[in-house]
């Protein structure tokens, strides 16, 4: 078995180092990024999923080498080129989990933690789930299938955790077009974290933003349209085990509470967040098409203003 370091324990120290060189540029830039409380809410939940990972981890790479040994169709060769063909077999992989892990609630309710900030830094990237971990690699169990050895998914799973790292900031503004149109960047990231409905369920990509485009899920950061963070309805506390547990807990009673069939109490747990089998809920489609429609008019009726007012400009000068 190959024998590849735990880039994420080695990377620590970065993390600190980079955490306080932001910190150190926005204050001097009186850019509001760090709110303390929420500081110490990521970090807690990220050192938790360090914790945790140590369990989880057991887990996922008994499932990844269960299937490798078992079932994989070919033997693919610990080498250059292999880890070329990961790095996007990876990425496709994290896309799924992350499209899904929007769309359907059973999902949400592990990886809402990482959008429950209000903040946008790179704290917030440490803001990981504690339940995630133990059920979230079935996305990735077709790839011992084709035949890559399971050393070789955890270590490019830490490399794309490790490059998400840097894209969660306000300090970076756009990156030259050709990066943009390819890789996730911090401007494409800032749209996924954001709770305007445009911006919901947008840009589910980790390392290659390509995905999105390919899919229809890509949406660009508007000038006119600032990226608000956190949840539609926020969790409102600091406190980490809420933060890590109070989707399952509101999901649950969702599910089990008040008079409804066999079917809707387990739509509960694969239709989208917002979801109600009364149908007095509202999802991120239904929102961003409210706002689509509200935003339409608004431009219609701004153009239809502006062609009145230079029309009478024509009139009076003639």
């Amino acid at each position: 078995m190959p024998n590849f370091p735990n880039l994420i324990h080695f990377a620590i120290p970065f993390f600190v180092i980079s955490m306080l060189l932001e910190l150190f540029i926005t204050t001097r830039k009186e850019i509001k990024t760090y709110e303390t409380k929420d500081a110490f809410t990521s970090i807690a939940l990220g050192l938790g999923n360090v914790f945790l990972g140590l369990l989880s981890k057991g887990l996922v790479l008994l499932a990844l080498f269960f299937v490798y040994e078992n079932f994989r169709f070919f033997t693919i060769p610990v080498t250059w080129w292999s880890f070329v063909l990961l790095l996007f077999a990876d990425d496709l992989s994290y896309y799924l989990f992350h499209r899904v892990s929007h769309e359907c609630r059973l999902f949400w309710a592990s990886h809402v933690v990482h959008h429950s900030s209000q903040h946008y830094n790179l704290s917030t990237a440490l803001r990981q789930t504690w339940s995630g971990g133990f059920y979230t690699f079935i996305f990735w169990l077709w790839l011992p299938l084709l035949g890559f050895h399971p050393a070789m998914i955890l270590l490019q799973m830490s490399i794309s955790l490790l490059y998400q790292f840097w894209i969660h900031t306000e300090t970076i503004n756009k990156l030259p077009k050709w990066f943009e149109a390819v890789m996730n960047t911090p401007s494409h990231h800032r749209v996924h974290h954001g709770s305007n409905p445009i911006y919901l369920d947008r840009n589910h990509a980790g390392i290659f933003i390509i995905w999105d485009k390919l899919f229809g899920t890509f949406q660009p950061e508007l000038e006119e349209e600032k990226v608000v963070y956190g949840l539609v309805t926020n969790i409102n506390t600091y406190n980490p085990v809420k933060v890590a547990f109070i989707e399952w807990y509101n999901m649950f009673k969702d599910m089990f509470s008040g008079k409804k069939s066999f079917e809707n109490r387990l739509k509960y747990l694969i239709k989208p967040p917002g979801w109600k089998h009364d149908g007095t809920g509202k999802v991120s489609d239904d929102l961003r098409k409210e706002w689509l429609k509200t935003n339409m008019k608004s431009q219609s009726t701004l153009e239809n203003m502006q062609t009145t007012f230079s029309a009478k400009s024509k009139n009076k000068t003639a």
